[in-house]
């Protein structure tokens, strides 16, 4: 991929907002708002996220078109556009990955608008060929499955399937060598897991390990050499709380922690609103873990800032951001004793489409997305159905400004915060 400068230090904060109903990708300085580009037609992939690239780019995947758009957020008033890669892969896309230098990227497909699993693509992108961007697409087992792509010598995309739970491990160089046609991929090597229900999945550029969470706790698997080594998963108890599992995993790359929400409470989607829910954290270099009680309702995503974890909850009571505050690091490594604890609690304003009681959480109603950069102290969270996200300040606990888009942001959008320099590719996975 042709260099990019990267961009001035100085320069601000940026917001990338998907509407994914609607179609349209915005540009936004923070924290005015202030527009500086625009794209219509494209229907991002709201599961698979953005997935935050060297050199200040962002990587994306157009549901519709069938495309992994390569995003620019600093090109705009420097004289390059927002879009500045297109390459074609199999939709409607699950999860999506890099490896850690950027170039060798994977993409899975999922359900997409459909009752059942119908396709089980894979698609490997190679984004410095010799020749130019390369994607190649391959068949493997239908599903929802997670991704990661491994560095080294000889990058490895390792598959995280459920029903069976299993990771099923490709070498990238065999992938872009695939015949046409999407042949079956045949990987290298299959380890199986003991769940059929893994959500969520992490990848630590340091160390080489991959991270699966499922329901009896965070499976973990290390590279050695050109294999995959599996080792003891990471259990979900913590400070004397038990029960639940988390549905989501992230890398926090500023503190090297693992962070998930641990959801517990009636199996009824009807009664989400009696849903328990925890911040559960992982000290990558230490090995400490905890647990923090956030609050009964629908708790999903998370953000991460410079000196924060931020939650949103949904709640017929009320919703809110939560603020935890992380400990700082010390060197490469937490300060010893140091824990995360709750910071602030900070009222968000109601939705008029927000789920109701006795019905699901997910369908039919609106939703909020959540954003922040490594390398700041802004926090945009979105409210879905009114065109709007919400600006705060985590050091200051306060909200800044009330952004406006021109469509709804149904489903709740999706969002992505920029800054220059903010080492956000340090967590390879798309979010």
């Amino acid at each position: 991929m042709p260099h990019t400068s990267p961009p001035a230090p100085h320069a601000p904060p940026r917001l990338l907002v998907s509407d994914h109903v609607a179609g349209r990708i915005s540009l936004l300085d923070l924290p005015d708002g202030t527009e500086r580009a625009e794209v219509n037609h494209r229907h991002i992939a709201e599961h698979a996220g953005f997935l935050a690239l060297p050199d200040g780019l962002v990587a994306c995947v157009d549901d519709r078109a069938g495309e992994l758009l390569v995003l620019d957020p600093y090109g705009p008033g420097s004289g390059r556009p927002l879009v500045r890669r297109r390459i074609p892969v199999a939709v409607p896309a699950e999860h999506l990955a890099a490896a850690p230098d950027g170039r060798r990227i994977a993409v899975t497909t999922g359900h997409g608008r459909n009752e059942e699993a119908w396709t089980g693509l894979l698609t490997a992108v190679d984004l410095d060929a010799p020749d130019g961007a390369v994607a190649v697409r391959v068949r493997g087992r239908t599903g929802e499955p997670g991704v990661t792509v491994l560095g080294g010598a000889s990058p490895l995309v390792v598959v995280r399937h459920r029903e069976p739970g299993e990771l099923l491990v490709h070498r990238h160089r065999e992938l872009m060598e695939s015949a046409p046609s999407c042949p079956p991929a045949v990987p290298v090597r299959r380890i199986a897991l003991p769940d059929d229900d893994g959500h969520g999945d992490a990848h630590d550029p340091l160390t080489g390990r991959l991270f699966a969470a499922a329901g009896s706790g965070v499976h973990r698997a290390r590279r050695e050499g050109d294999g995959l080594t599996p080792e003891a998963p990471l259990p979900w108890s913590a400070d004397g709380r038990s029960g639940g599992r988390g549905y989501y995993l992230r890398l926090d790359p500023v503190r090297r922690m693992l962070w998930s929400c641990v959801r517990g409470g009636p199996g009824d989607p009807g009664q989400w609103p009696d849903w328990s829910n925890d911040a559960w954290w992982h000290h990558l270099d230490t090995g400490e873990s905890g647990r923090l009680d956030l609050g009964p309702g629908l708790v999903f995503r998370l953000a991460v800032t410079a000196r924060h974890i931020v939650f949103s909850r949904v709640h017929p009571d009320g919703d809110e951001l939560i603020l935890l505050t992380a400990p700082p690091a010390a060197g490469s490594r937490p300060e010893v004793g140091a824990r995360p604890e709750v910071g602030a609690r900070l009222p968000l304003p109601a939705m008029s489409g927000a789920p109701r009681r006795g019905g699901t959480p997910w369908d039919g109603v609106q939703r909020r997305a959540v954003a922040a950069s490594p390398g700041g102290n802004l926090v945009a969270v979105s409210r879905g159905g009114h065109g709007e996200v919400h600006v705060f300040d985590a050091d200051k606990a306060a909200l800044v400004s009330t952004l406006t888009v021109p469509t709804p942001l149904d489903d709740g959008g999706h969002l992505a915060l920029v800054t220059p320099g903010d080492g956000a590719h340090a967590d390879p996975v798309g979010r």
